[in-house]
């Protein structure tokens, strides 16, 4: 998958504050519109907000959409476009669209922090494709290799190395932070030990060659969810109906991608013309096996473990990341519809 990681790892305070701001104006708006059923007939339309511009992880949908799952749900998808200067998070708090999807799971942490009223309902990404990059002359391969080391790292990947390092038994003082921005070429020059990005961007990292080591955030103790998706605790209230549709619908598209990764990249090229379909064949593959897992294989596409967000919340507290308060649980995350497909969402792993 080819997208961008400075806009994938924005999950710092920033794009918060902004939806803070933007929520408080507009959520009034969504005891207003609410989104009733269709006229008897004809199909509901249901707009998904994304937090970047729509790319290959939007595989399962587009697959859904072309093989008419949608359709059979009574569904018309249409997928919303993010990108650096749209707050995802704020537009669904205020009721404009049902329901979204973003990066990465500590941004609804961090809105349920501040009282923005948005809960994940299921995960595309099983563990977090977030990554540590180095050379087999210099490698990183396990925590403890960080120590004095240089970590090229965009500013808002900052909080990322600061929970690893925090993990285990580090902080930042052990490793010298280098902002640079998504170019991976600082790493080959020797200006910095290790560089971060996606390990589903196989575009972006092909410029590291065959001698890359790779270290993947989640191996290293920090458990986060990628890709969740999430919706307002009101259209979950309301709307339930439409949000089980729409999960039935994407969980069959992603679970026929699993089966058939080249047909479902030729239905994504054929959508998004401007990707190309062999770095999307193979980043498709990696971005599969984390969406499929043994945690799915037991409980289907989209299970997510209380657990482990429990685990989330813990570290970014301890981290200082809450200005208002740490949040509870069940503001976080709810497995209601997610109990209520249960035998609707395919079990692979």
């Amino acid at each position: 998958m080819t997208e961008n990681l400075i806009k994938h790892a924005a999950i710092g305070r920033r794009d918060l504050m902004k939806s803070v701001a933007y929520s408080a104006g507009l959520l009034l708006g969504s005891r207003l519109l609410g989104f009733g059923p269709s006229v008897a007939g004809e199909p509901t339309t249901v707009n998904m907000q994304l937090g970047w511009i729509e790319n290959g992880d939007q595989l399962g949908e587009i697959a859904a959409k072309h093989l008419g799952y949608f359709e059979q749900e009574g569904l018309v998808l249409k997928i919303q476009p993010g990108g650096p200067n749209t707050d995802g998070v704020a537009i669904v708090a205020s009721g404009r669209y049902q329901l979204g999807q973003i990066s990465s799971s500590p941004s609804l942490m961090l809105a349920a922090s501040q009282d923005i009223p948005v809960k994940c309902i299921a995960i595309g990404k099983q563990q977090h494709p977030f990554a540590f990059f180095s050379l087999k002359k210099n490698p990183v391969r396990v925590p403890a290799d960080f120590r004095g080391k240089k970590v090229g790292i965009q500013a808002t990947g900052v909080i990322l190395l600061h929970a690893l390092l925090v993990k285990n038994g580090m902080d930042l003082k052990d490793v010298e932070v280098v902002n640079i921005g998504s170019d991976m070429s600082p790493l080959l020059t020797g200006q910095v030990d290790v560089v971060t990005g996606w390990i589903t961007s196989v575009t972006a990292l092909k410029v590291l060659g065959p001698d890359r080591v790779t270290l993947r955030l989640w191996d290293t103790g920090v458990k986060l969810y990628a890709s969740p998706y999430y919706a307002t605790t009101e259209t979950i209230r309301s709307n339930k109906d439409l949000l089980m549709r729409f999960m039935r619908a994407t969980a069959r598209g992603y679970g026929y991608a699993y089966q058939n990764p080249e047909k479902a990249v030729d239905m994504l090229v054929k959508e998004l013309p401007n990707l190309v379909a062999a770095d999307e064949i193979q980043g498709a593959k990696i971005a599969l096996s984390l969406a499929f897992n043994e945690a799915t294989k037991k409980n289907g596409w989209g299970t997510m473990d209380p657990a482990v967000w429990q685990d989330q919340i813990d570290l970014y507290s301890k981290l200082g990341q809450f200005t208002k308060r740490t949040p509870k649980l069940d503001e976080v995350m709810t497995l209601e519809l997610l109990d209520a497909t249960q035998s609707s969402r395919p079990q692979f792993g």
